[in-house]
């Protein structure tokens, strides 16, 4: 797939919940390659619009294709075949190790009913190295710290091997150093031709990491663009109401401080 293809198409999506219209007339399309910075202020419609793109919700009016294909069409598992998702938090039911949890990704390849196979377990074996995390595979998943669990559940994503991946704040509850490990492990999946959706709060990291920015302010989308020309003082201003200072670095650097 070349790096302008279309995998994700939204088309004049609205949702409504009661009389409260939560997102209202959004359009965008996700490319291959893309790392794309989802920014706005609590309630602005970003966790909405994931439950609308993984189709766990039904929107007002417009409509959602993914790969060429109406989302509405497709079964739970075609869907978990192309698109793979980090939860901003998450309880399993049972105490599930860490490995258990990552070979769920696998799931949707292979089917409930067959057990792992060498390739599985190889896979996963990778991941869990790759990430940084192989301490963790036969610790109890909810003894983890929520730092950890999120390292896991983004290994548990990379395994599912889908093109496209969102992801509900990811840096939540990662340490400084971890943070950084995270948002530089996502330009590297953008470059390698995944596509990435991330929300986030900081302005910052959509610099640092993304390609691109989307920006929800009051249920619509208000910008799409270079987070170098979208994400700036005056947008903070408008969506977090809150008033900083821009400071721009030689090294094209950016970053704010009240």
């Amino acid at each position: 797939m070349t790096a302008s293809a279309k995998r994700l198409s939204v088309k004049n999506l609205s949702y409504r919940l009661g009389q409260r219209t939560l997102l209202d007339n959004i359009s965008f399309d996700l490319k291959a390659g893309e790392c794309v910075a989802l920014l706005g202020a609590n309630g602005a419609g970003k966790s909405t619009l994931l439950k609308l793109l993984l189709r766990l919700i039904a929107p007002a009016s417009g409509h959602i294709e993914l790969a060429g294909m109406p989302l509405s069409t497709l079964k739970r598992r075609e869907i978990a075949r192309h698109i793979a998702y980090v939860p901003q938090h998450h309880q399993p039911h049972f105490p599930f190790t860490a490995w258990q949890v990552v070979m769920q990704g696998r799931l949707p390849v292979n089917g409930m009913v067959r057990s792992p196979s060498p390739q599985d377990i190889s896979r996963v074996e990778l991941a869990f190295k790759d990430n940084g995390i192989a301490h963790l595979s036969a610790r109890i998943y909810t003894d983890l710290s929520g730092g950890e669990r999120q390292r896991v559940l983004i290994t548990r994503a990379l395994v599912q091997d889908t093109p496209v991946i969102l992801l509900d704040e990811p840096v939540n509850g990662l340490d400084y150093g971890h943070q950084l490990h995270l948002l530089t492990q996502l330009k590297t999946l953008a470059a390698k031709g995944y596509t990435l959706l991330m929300i986030t709060h900081q302005p910052e990291h959509a610099l640092m990491a993304a390609s691109r920015a989307l920006v929800l302010h009051e249920s619509r989308l208000i910008a799409d663009g270079a987070p170098s020309e979208v994400v700036d003082s005056a947008l903070i201003s408008r969506i977090y109401q809150t008033q900083v200072q821009q400071i721009d670095l030689n090294s094209g650097h950016r970053f704010f401080i009240p």
